[in-house]
């Protein structure tokens, strides 16, 4: 890729949704949906483009304990993996999942889990539609949370409760994550 758009963010979101191998029709739907955005919107990785933005979300694991670390979301009011908007100092779609669910947790040492994402969920928030690209990052066996500023509470929920407590976007994410495991 060359020109203004090589080495930005923008290039690699494009990058990133070209290479990766959707595991079914649907996501391979979003993943084109999403590039397709991309091209059409310059500003699609921000959250001030109104027509909908790409964010980037980590699932917090611990695999070791079967267990998965939610946010209780502040607006949202749901429980939900760590995640939100990409930034200017953001390098990377994956390095922006991480540095999401490091600063949602508290959690220092966060890894990914692989350097691909693991999904994509598009859904409406308040601020506009999110084309959400999903990771997943294994704590640190110590691993101590914290509560942020955009949460309600944080917690760790085994495999088998989080669709219980979370929507059915969440559980997808969960059951592909552990897939990979």
């Amino acid at each position: 890729m060359t020109g203004p758009e090589a080495g930005t963010l923008h290039a690699d979101a494009a990058r990133v949704l070209d290479d990766w191998s959707a595991p079914d029709a649907d996501q391979d739907a979003l993943r084109q949906a999403y590039a397709a955005h991309l091209d059409r919107h310059p500003d699609g990785m921000w959250k001030a483009c109104g027509a909908g933005h790409i964010t980037a979300s980590a699932l917090v694991l611990d695999p070791g304990r079967g267990r998965v670390l939610l946010t209780l979301h502040g607006k949202l009011r749901r429980w939900l993996q760590m995640g939100g908007h990409c930034e200017p100092s953001d390098a990377t779609l994956a390095g922006a999942a991480l540095r999401e669910a490091t600063e949602e947790s508290g959690i220092d040492g966060l890894r990914m889990l692989r350097p691909a994402p693991v999904g994509l969920d598009r859904h409406r928030t308040p601020c506009a539609t999110h084309l959400d690209v999903q990771y997943a990052a294994v704590a640190p066996a110590d691993a101590r949370f914290t509560v942020s500023d955009e949460s309600l509470d944080v917690r760790w929920f085994g495999y088998d409760e989080v669709a219980g407590v979370a929507d059915p976007s969440v559980v997808r994410l969960v059951d592909r994550t552990r897939a990979l495991l």
